[in-house]
């Protein structure tokens, strides 16, 4: 990968933890609002630069914890229907259900694939006739241009045997909700660079205004970050609350027009339920009613999802900033990476797994 070395410079970010020192003069509290984002502040101890009072929250960025437990059901009910090949994503694959996730189903006999893309979902689908063949479609704005593309492209080849479960979540939405929830702890958001790539920014003009938060499209290493909590933090002591955009290597204000194209024809906006945090109105995509013959659900006639209870995972207090991952009962002890009780310590981006795996495992290194 190209240009990396620039933004991990020691020296930049020492640099930029010194501006941030002499701009902050009270506490604030500022959420990225994605899982990569979450992933490179704890693996390089970037929050730990901090000044004191300044708390870096990591919100429901990755897709991975905020798919809720239903609709891994709904895949593990899928995979074990006799004809049905269920495709994922191998990030989805130790994400518990209500009850068991898609590595268990396969050793149970279930019919688990993964796959690198949607496409090779439909390739599959194309040189098996024989077998149904469903993607199991989650993500943020930035997976639904492909995972439409997918459905156009099986829809171009007459492939019958193709179907989506789709668990798109939209990002606005959620931090309007976050923003306006009593318990609200967020001042400024550092928002998503890769979405940001795909929708542009004008969804975030009108969030900063009404919430009074600024917003900050950053990217995804030491120095994009960085300077996106050090643009925030001028703005919040400012008294300002805009859009700026510190990733306009890759972010545009229009975003990307012919990806939005895609989804939007596809796909349509819903309420979405998200794990740890509930319903959020309009927080969701799912397929448009004439592309109905690719909704897997539908097509083999699964009952609505009913909400799973939360159990002894706290990840919605995690994900809004009320509690820290090391503050569950459960950190570390019931729930590990290898053996997740929640969504939030399965992926290698979400909050309680990066913690296991670089803030736990330093100190233990340290201690050693």
């Amino acid at each position: 990968m190209k240009f990396v070395d620039e933004y991990r410079d020691a020296a930049l970010v020492k640099r930029l933890a010194g501006a941030i020192a002499r701009t902050v003069t009270r506490p604030w509290t500022v959420m990225e609002i994605c899982g990569g984002q979450t992933h490179s502040i704890v693996k390089f101890g970037l929050d730990e630069l901090l000044p004191r009072g300044v708390t870096l929250v990591h919100g429901p960025g990755c897709p991975v914890c905020v798919t809720p437990a239903e609709m891994i059901d709904q895949a593990v009910e899928l995979s074990a229907r006799p004809g049905v090949t269920l495709c994922s994503f191998g990030d989805m694959l130790r994400v518990p259900g209500s009850t068991i996730d898609l590595l268990t189903a396969r050793a149970k006999g279930g019919n688990v694939r993964m796959v690198y893309s949607p496409l090779d979902a439909v390739r599959f689908a194309r040189e098996h006739p024989e077998r149904e063949v469903v993607f199991f479609a989650v993500g943020f704005e930035t997976t639904a241009p492909a995972n439409a593309m997918a459905v156009l492209r099986a829809q171009r080849e007459g492939l019958r045997n193709f179907s989506m479960v789709v668990s798109h979540v939209l990002v606005p939405p959620a931090m309007r909700a976050l923003l306006g929830a009593p318990d609200n702890l967020v001042q400024g958001f550092l928002a998503a660079g890769h979405v940001c790539a795909i929708m542009g920014t004008g969804e975030y003009g009108p969030i900063a205004r009404e919430f009074g938060a600024p917003i900050v499209v950053t990217g995804f290493e030491p120095v994009d970050i960085l300077e996106g909590v050090l643009r925030c933090l001028r703005q919040l002591e400012a008294g300002r609350a805009e859009v700026e955009n510190a990733y306009a290597r890759v972010v545009r204000p229009e975003g990307n027009p012919a990806a939005r194209a895609i989804a939007g024809e596809v796909f349509e906006v819903v309420d979405r339920n998200w794990r740890g945090l509930g319903t959020i109105p309009a927080s969701g995509w799912s397929l448009r009613e004439k592309y109905f013959a690719y909704d897997a659900p539908r097509k083999f006639g699964l009952a609505a999802p009913a909400a799973a209870p939360a159990g002894e995972c706290i990840s919605g207090e995690i994900l809004r900033g009320l509690k820290r991952p090391f503050e569950c009962p459960a950190f570390g002890v019931r729930c590990t990476p290898e053996h997740p009780i929640g969504a939030p310590m399965v992926s290698s981006e979400g909050a309680c797994a990066a913690y296991f795996r670089y803030r736990l495992r330093a100190r233990s290194d340290s201690a050693a």
